[in-house]
């Protein structure tokens, strides 16, 4: 290892933003900042591939910057699903918090095995970014003396854009979007994910199943729901079959069926109605199931 144990300002920039946007996501108090959305952007689509690739390439010989800046982004898009992949899998499942501490922890995972394959290379074999020489470089383009009309143009009109590309992220950041109205429905096998649903029965037997939706249509919702065997309606206890949620506000409850015939390949259905449609299914979900005889 080298003598020269200092930590790379771009890692060290990294791990700020990552740390950074830990503190706005999961203290309440900032949470409701836009900030949140500005910081939380580059660590879903930048920030994870940028900390592998340093890892992967640590000399200045291995990649250019450009070639950097785009193998981060893909890199980026390549873990996160792959990360909430795996999170689907454990008992936390695909939540906020879960995944941002997923997603933080490969991230500093990353940046502390890049800092360390680094110091093991010569001072002028390792890579870093030179932001001191880039900012002094980006002035003097600017600010230096044209020598043409046809250069001072080009400057005037770089300066333009960067201005209104500013001020395109800062108006995305800092107008809300009114998003689009939406209901989740969905169900869950009796350990809580979206896996191990009773679809073998004998008859008489009764299978358990959770059944979640999530309001988030801007109002207050009265939903209806039914479930059906083979289109023949199945009872349902009074909790599940009106139901009044407020805005951003989720149900999970329990629901033990009991099939009242035999077959095999029986469409069970669940179907949820809102408060303006009765007789369609605002939202509709299947499984295929078989009951046996009584042995």
């Amino acid at each position: 290892m080298t003598g020269n144990q200092k930590f790379p300002s771009d890692l060290l920039l990294v791990a700020v933003l990552v740390i950074l946007t830990d503190i706005f996501v999961l203290v309440p108090v900032l949470s409701g900042s836009f900030i949140r959305t500005a910081l939380g952007l580059p660590l879903l689509l930048f920030l994870p591939g940028y900390a592998l690739i340093a890892m992967l390439f640590p000399e200045k010989s291995g990649l250019e910057g450009m070639e950097r800046i785009a193998l981060s982004v893909a890199m980026s898009i390549s873990v996160v699903p792959l990360i909430g992949l795996a999170l689907s899998y454990t008992p936390w499942g695909i939540k906020e918090v879960p995944l941002l501490t997923s997603f933080s922890a490969f991230t500093l995972l990353m940046l502390v095995a890049a800092y360390v394959r680094r110091s093991y290379l010569p001072a002028d074999r390792t890579f870093e970014v030179p932001f001191r020489v880039l900012a002094l470089t980006l002035i003097s383009g600017v600010m230096g003396n044209p020598e043409s009309k046809t250069e001072k143009n080009l400057r005037i009109i770089l300066a333009l854009s960067f201005l209104i590309l500013i001020g395109t992220g800062a108006y995305a950041i800092l107008v809300p979007q009114e998003k689009e109205p939406f209901t989740e429905f969905y169900i869950l096998g009796t350990n809580g994910m979206a896996n191990n649903y009773t679809t073998e029965y004998i008859q008489g037997e009764s299978g358990t199943y959770i059944i979640g939706i999530a309001n988030n249509e801007h109002r207050t919702v009265d939903y209806t729901m039914e479930v059906r065997l083979e289109n023949k309606l199945l009872p349902l206890p009074e909790n599940l079959q009106h139901i009044r949620l407020a805005h951003n506000t989720t149900l999970e409850e329990p629901l033990e069926i009991t099939p009242s015939v035999e077959g095999e390949n029986m469409k069970l259905e669940f179907l949820l109605f809102n408060e303006t449609e009765k007789n369609v299914p605002y939202k509709d979900l299947c499984l295929w199931i078989n009951v046996g005889e009584e042995v």
